[in-house]
C-alpha cells in the first residue's frame, strides 16, 4: 500500500464486498430492510467515476504543463528531483485514469471476465504505490542535497535510474506475487469468468499486511527525511527570516500527505457495511482523498519556485508575442 495506495486501497478498503464474493445482501445498519450490495456499488461506482474523471482532467493538465517546461529546459531534465517530480506527476494522471476505466467499467455493469478486471485494478494499484514511492524518493533526494550537499550530487545522478527501476521492479513482483496467491485460491478457470460487476482483488490478508507495509515502509522514509531535514536547519541556523517558507513546505507536504492516508485508516477501522449512513461517509472520505489527489500537482509541482518562473516566463512571452501582433493591426 502508498500513500496513495490509500486510493488504490481505496477499491480494497472502501468497497463493500470481498474480492471475487457474489453480491450477498446485508441488513443496513438503521432498520430491519435489506438492501442489495450490488446496487449501492454499482452507485458507489458511477460517484466514483465521475469524480476519477474530474480530477483526472485536472491533474493531467497540470502534468503536461510542468513536463513539458522541463523537457524543453536542459538544465531542469539533469536534476532529481524535477525528475522524480515528472514521474510523480506522470504516476497520478495515470492512477486517476485507470481509476476511471476500473470505477467505469463496475458502474456501466461491463460484464468482463474477472483476469481484465483484477488486471486493471492490479495497475492502478501499482501506480498507487508508485506515487507514494517517488514521494520518499523525492524526500530522501531533499536530504541529502541539504544535509549532505558535496557527496549527494554525484552519487544521486549516478544511481537515480537504478533506484527507480528497482523500486518499480520491487512494486511490480509484490502485486504478481500476491496475485498469483489469489488465483491459487479459485476454482480452475475461475479468473475467466465473466462478472457483471468487476470485482477487486488483493483483498487477503497476506495481501492486506504487504498493503500495509508498502504504505508505511514510504511514509516512515519521508517523516524520517522531514525531522532530519528540520533538525539540520534549527542547527545551522537556516530556518531564520529567509528561509521561513521551507518550514511551510514542509507542513504543507505532510497536510497532504495525511489527507491521502487518514481516510484509508479510517475505513479499514470501520470495515465494511450496508446503508445509506456507510455509504454517504465512505463518499466523503473518497472526496478528501480525491481532492489531495487532484491537487497533489499544485503542492509539488507549481510550487517549486524554478518552474514557476519558467511557467511565468512562458505566459509573458506567449502574452507579449499575442500583445505585438494585436499592436501593429492587421498586415
Amino acid at each position: 500500500m502508498t500513500i496513495e495506495s490509500a486510493a488504490a486501497q481505496s477499491h480494497l478498503l472502501l468497497s463493500f464486498s470481498p474480492p471475487g464474493a457474489e453480491p450477498a445482501p446485508k441488513i443496513m445498519n438503521v432498520s430491519s430492510e435489506h438492501c442489495n450490495i450490488s446496487d449501492w456499488l454499482r452507485l458507489e461506482a458511477s460517484v466514483k467515476a465521475s469524480v476519477y474523471f474530474v480530477a483526472f482532467s485536472f491533474a493531467t493538465f497540470i502534468t503536461i504543463v510542468i513536463v513539458t517546461i522541463v523537457s524543453q529546459d536542459r538544465k531542469l531534465r539533469k536534476e532529481v528531483r524535477h525528475i522524480l517530480l515528472c514521474h510523480h506527476l506522470l504516476c497520478i494522471s495515470s492512477y486517476c485514469g485507470l481509476g476511471v476505466v476500473f470505477q467505469g467499467m463496475r458502474a456501466l455493469l461491463a460484464h468482463s471476465p474477472r483476469l481484465i478486471c483484477w488486471v486493471v485494478f492490479g495497475v492502478q494499484l501499482s501506480v498507487g504505490e508508485g506515487i507514494l514511492f517517488t514521494l520518499a524518493l523525492m524526500a530522501l533526494n531533499t536530504y541529502l542535497a541539504i544535509c549532505w550537499p558535496l557527496k549527494s550530487l554525484s552519487f544521486v545522478g549516478s544511481v537515480k535510474y537504478r533506484i527507480l527501476a528497482g523500486t518499480w521492479t520491487t512494486i511490480i513482483l509484490k502485486n504478481v506475487c500476491l496475485f498469483l496467491i489469489e488465483v491459487t485460491n479459485l476454482a480452475p478457470f475461475a479468473v475467466f469468468k465473466w462478472e457483471p460487476l468487476c470485482p477487486v482483488t488483493l483483498n487477503s490478508i497476506p495481501a492486506r499486511a504487504m498493503g500495509l507495509v508498502f504504505l508505511f515502509l514510504p511514509l516512515s522514509v519521508i517523516l524520517i527525511s522531514y525531522s532530519l531535514i528540520y533538525r539540520e536547519g534549527k542547527r545551522a541556523g537556516h530556518f531564520n527570516r529567509s528561509n521561513l517558507k521551507a518550514r511551510k513546505t514542509v507542513l504543507i507536504h505532510l497536510v497532504q500527505i495525511s489527507l491521502h492516508v487518514l481516510p484509508t485508516l479510517i475505513i479499514l477501522g470501520l470495515g465494511k457495511r450496508c446503508g445509506v449512513s456507510f455509504f454517504a461517509l465512505n463518499l466523503v472520505l473518497f472526496g478528501v482523498f480525491a481532492f489531495a489527489q487532484c491537487f497533489n500537482p499544485l503542492v509539488y509541482g507549481l510550487q517549486n519556485t524554478e518552474l514557476r518562473s519558467r511557467l511565468h516566463h512562458e505566459v509573458c512571452c506567449h502574452l507579449g508575442f499575442g500583445h505585438t501582433r494585436s499592436s501593429r493591426g492587421p498586415v
